[in-house]
């Protein structure tokens, strides 16, 4: 399995290399060569993912290290879906370094199969993470197409009319998607507990996060399709959300006590 993490942290890094030269020149063979190389690495991604669950006899997004690596997968896999929105290279580029990013920190965590602690031995673990993180890698598209939207929108010497929008779209559309993996995931997770602990909701500090992310993106959507809040607005809002995602995700687990403790 080591060699299958290995491949795939190759990939995901050449990917990105090929991607930042594209930046010089931006041709379009060069991207089209910076997805092949992304597109190799979610499936050697997708092959680790799967020779760890076979291994382990379960899915594996018990801790920190599993965690990280299934981030890395969704934010491949949110990134290849919207390749025909993607129309600024240097998207393109900043989307990669972050899936090279969550792969490269999962380094520092033990990568040892570990026994699940007995509150995570149920089926509702595969829905309720997996669910929950098809969410962060949607909202980690949004931060970058949202930065980069921020920056544009004073740069307007750099950056188009034409490129301002599709960074817009790329932004509105993947907290869309993230909304909703996100809403699933929180749903899975108050039946789990219901399940487990007797009840659907314990003001747990992962809960409420999770929920006060829930509420920002429920607002950029909202203010997108019912009050008409411009782009920048809204940017700003994608921006805030994935800095409640990072603190729901890591500031939870090293900060604060609870029932996500061992997570």
């Amino acid at each position: 399995m080591l060699n299958t993490y290995n491949l795939t942290f190759a990939l995901y890094g050449v990917a990105f290399i090929v991607s930042a030269v594209t930046l010089a020149g931006s041709k379009k063979a060069q991207r089209i060569f910076s997805y092949v190389f992304l597109a190799a690495g979610f499936v050697v991604n997708t092959t680790y993912i799967v020779q760890r669950w076979m291994e382990a006899g379960r899915a594996p997004f018990s801790n920190t290290f599993e965690s990280l690596v299934l981030f890395s997968w969704t934010i491949a896999l949110v990134q290849i879906a919207m390749y025909k929105k993607i129309k600024l290279p240097l998207l393109d580029t900043a989307a990669m370094l972050m899936v090279v990013l969550a792969l490269a920190y999962s380094t520092f965590f033990d990568s040892e199969i570990q026994p699940l602690v007995p509150a995570l031995k149920s089926n509702w673990l595969t829905f309720h993470v997996s669910t929950c993180f098809l969410g962060y890698g949607g909202f980690a598209l949004s931060f970058v197409a949202a930065i980069l939207y921020v920056v544009g929108s004073r740069e307007k010497k750099r950056f188009s009319d034409e490129i301002l929008a599709s960074l817009d779209e790329v932004n509105s559309k993947t907290v869309a998607f993230g909304f909703q993996f996100l809403t699933i995931g929180i749903l899975t997770g108050a039946v789990w507990a219901n399940s487990a602990w007797g009840t659907y909701w314990s003001w747990d500090p992962k809960e409420v996060w999770s929920l006060i992310t829930w509420i920002i993106y429920a607002c950029f959507l909202h203010g997108r399709y019912m009050q008409g809040w411009g782009p920048r607005v809204r940017a700003w809002i994608a921006i805030i959300g994935f800095a409640a995602v990072l603190f729901t995700y890591f500031g939870v687990n090293f900060l604060l006590s609870g029932l996500h403790s061992y997570a």
